[in-house]
Formats: C-alpha cells, sequence, structure tokens
C-alpha cells in the first residue's frame, strides 16, 4: 500500500505536500494532520513502516530554526491537536495538546487568574514548538524555561508507540527527566502531543524600571547591583540595540505595597535616569534586529565582554540576567564576516564558559558558518538519539552534528 494510503487510513487530514510547505527548501512528500493522539501514534507508526523521514510542524514560527533536514518524506502539522486537555487551577497545572497557541492558552488561564511563566516573542507560537525549541525570555530569571515548568509530556516515539511522563500534579516527577530531553530537541526524539505545566498565580501589581547606560561596564555594574539587591526581580534585561549603549530594565511582581517599595529600591540603585512604568520598555521579551539570530549563554561576568565585542560590530543584542540572550547580525552582512563574527565571539566567550548557537540565518550565510560550535556533550547526544530514533529519521539532520 503507497504511505499516502496508508496515511489517510489513521488520519483524517493526509495530502501531497507543497512547494510552500519546505523546510528550510526541503520540500515535503506528505502532510499529515492528525487530530487526536492516537492519530498521531497512527500517523508516526505508518511512517516506521515505509522508513519515512518525519519533521513536525507548528506554527512554523520557528520552522526556519536550525539546519535544514536531510530529507522530509512526511511533514507532521500539529494545528489540529489544540485543545487545553485539562486545566486543575486549584492544584496549578495545566495540560494542553501540542498545537494550542501559547496565547490562546494564555487568555484561557488567565480567566482564572493563573498563566504559564513563559515569555512569547513570536505571536502564534505553540506549546509543542516552544518544548522543542527551549524557547524562553526575561521571566526564566525567576521560573526558569521549559524544562523547569514542564512536569508531564506525551510524546509518540519513531515507533509509533504513545510514551508519557511525569505526571498530573506538580509533586509527581516519576519520569521528569525524560520531559526534560525532550525540551530543545527540535523534533529530533519524537513527537511531542501533549505536556503538562506547573503554573503560577497573575501578580496582582508589576511594575518596569528601566534606565538608559552608556558603556558596557556600566551596564555591567547595574546588573550586578539588581542582582545583588533584596529587590527579588522577576527578570533583569539589557536591551541593546545599539551597544555599548543600551538600556538595563528589571521586572518588579507582586502584591501592590511590596512592589511600590521594591520600585523605590530599584530607582535608587539604577540611578536619576530610572524611570517607572506599567508597561515593559522596546523590545522587552523580543528577539533583536538581523538575519541572522544567535542564542547566547553569556554569564554575568562576561556581561561586559560580551557587549564590547558586539558593539565593535555594531551587533544588536538582548540578554537576560540569567546568563542567556540573544545577537542579531544585519541583513548586510556577508557570509564571511558573519563566520568571522560568529568565531569570535565564541572564542571570546569560551573563556567565560559561554557559548554562541546560531537559531537562523540566510541560506548564504548557513552555507559559510558552523550552526553549533564546540558541542561537549555531541557523543552523548548521538547515544541518545540511537536510542530513541533507531533509523535516524525525524527530523534528520536538524540538530547538533546532523543528528
Amino acid at each position: 500500500m503507497r504511505p499516502l494510503d496508508a496515511l489517510a487510513e489513521v488520519c483524517g487530514d493526509v495530502r501531497p505536500g507543497a512547494p510552500e510547505e519546505g523546510v528550510l527548501g526541503v520540500v515535503p512528500g506528505l502532510v499529515a494532520a492528525p487530530a487526536t493522539v492516537a492519530e498521531a501514534a497512527g500517523v508516526m507508526r505508518v511512517a516506521a513502516e515505509h522508513g519515512l523521514a518525519v519533521v513536525p510542524r507548528g506554527a512554523e514560527t520557528r520552522l526556519d530554526w536550525g539546519t535544514p533536514p536531510d530529507r522530509c518524506d512526511l511533514l507532521v502539522d500539529t494545528h489540529r491537536l489544540a485543545r487545553i486537555v485539562e486545566h486543575a487551577s486549584g492544584d496549578l497545572v495545566v495540560t494542553a495538546e501540542a498545537g494550542l497557541a501559547l496565547d490562546e492558552l494564555a487568555a484561557a488561564l488567565a480567566a482564572r487568574g493563573q498563566r504559564l511563566a513563559l515569555d512569547r516573542p513570536l505571536p502564534g507560537s505553540t506549546v509543542g514548538g516552544t518544548i522543542a525549541a527551549a524557547a524562553a525570555g526575561p521571566l526564566r530569571l525567576l521560573y526558569g524555561s521549559p524544562r523547569d515548568l514542564v512536569i508531564g509530556l506525551t510524546v509518540v516515539r519513531a515507533d509509533g508507540e504513545v510514551a508519557r511522563s511525569g505526571g498530573k500534579v506538580v509533586k509527581n516527577v516519576a519520569g521528569y527527566d525524560l520531559g526534560r530531553l525532550f525540551c530543545g530537541s527540535s523534533g529530533t526524539l519524537g513527537l511531542i502531543v501533549e505536556a503538562t505545566f506547573r503554573l503560577h498565580p497573575v501578580p496582582a501589581a508589576h511594575a518596569y524600571v528601566t534606565c538608559p547606560v552608556t558603556g558596557a561596564a556600566q551596564a555591567h555594574e547595574a546588573v550586578q547591583s539588581l542582582l545583588h539587591s533584596p529587590i527579588a526581580p522577576s527578570a533583569i534585561e539589557v536591551l541593546a540595540p545599539t551597544p555599548p549603549s543600551c538600556t538595563v530594565g528589571v521586572l518588579l511582581e507582586g502584591v501592590p505595597e511590596g512592589v511600590t517599595a521594591r520600585t523605590a529600591q530599584a530607582t535608587a540603585l539604577l540611578g536619576p535616569d530610572a524611570q517607572v512604568c506599567e508597561e515593559p520598555p522596546e523590545g522587552w521579551g523580543l528577539y533583536p534586529d538581523g538575519t541572522t539570530l544567535l542564542d547566547v549563554t553569556a554569564p554575568p561576568t562576561s556581561l561586559t565582554h560580551l557587549l564590547t565585542e558586539i558593539g565593535a560590530d555594531a551587533l544588536t543584542a538582548t540578554w537576560s540576567a540569567i546568563g542567556r540572550g540573544y545577537v542579531g547580525l544585519p541583513a548586510e552582512t556577508a557570509p564571511d564576516k558573519a563566520a568571522a563574527i560568529i568565531a569570535g565571539l565564541r572564542e571570546g566567550l569560551a573563556r567565560h564558559r559561554g557559548s554562541a548557537v546560531v537559531c537562523y540565518a540566510p541560506a548564504d550565510v548557513r552555507a559559510a558558518i558552523d550552526f553549533w560550535g564546540p558541542v561537549p556533550a555531541a557523543k552523548l547526544m548521538r547515544q541518545v538519539k540511537d536510542q530513541f530514533d533507531p533509523g535516524h529519521r525525524l527530523s534528520p539532520g536538524r540538530f547538533v552534528g546532523g543528528i
């Protein structure tokens, strides 16, 4: 039986792929959109039986991240897996399907006075795509990344078997490591179909305190003063659209009286140029401008070096005080220049045990650069890949070292 016919027997939405659906230029042979976990399992089982290479797709907000797949016989579209399965508001836990947009999930949770404490820099990003990319922003300083907020995960393995880890309550951590493993896996270990998250109450009050700074040393000093103060920030962000000049911002949340007092402390720490507002400063929680985006691990001690380095090359950046940020390269950056900038960043950050990974880049730049840089755990990652996907059919070539 042809793959198309076999897929049609287990899934209600199957069709040939179209050129505009290409994943970084690799056109899928077929597209299947399962509406249930059972349909997703059937699709993956048929793919295994026919040896099809599978690439998952959510809302396409990060489908151009990473490197092109070696092949894409089947694109599994999760847009029909878009329900809130269960919201146990009393336990501060929610289970949602992978294709649900985070914006829709946020609106439903807000109606009950709760939230999933993940920033949403790309409108329309889905639950599954956010987990697969391990995407997080400024709020990770206090609340962590998807690895910290996912307490249960349902995935379909490469052979079509459904696997579940974790549970529906925060105290149940059985199998939690499996959930953490799939965060940042870029679709290379299995198809994420459902996730259970720990939630937090929507704070009664909040305030942003921002202050412009004129150099790398001043930005570093401002961040250090905030980090070592008792103000308990939810987020500290350095926004550098034209480094080394940039803005240091801090988000304070809690009860109104506490936020007022802590805002006064933050203002005093940042100096007379500090401003207080209810709305975030421009660029807060967003990726910096540029056609090439780097995910940078830059510990607080390396902030001065990072800002100096990117200032010399007229790059843009956002950086969170947890030690993670993003750097954007201008559209006019030539491939050889981009490769030199990335190599220089990696060399400098390596002295601080930092790193720089390319998220996306134009085709001509992709051909000239190493997306990942040195990856000490590459051998272990290949072993994990072999365990979960022995045939190397899931998003082949999309991840570190061609995984």
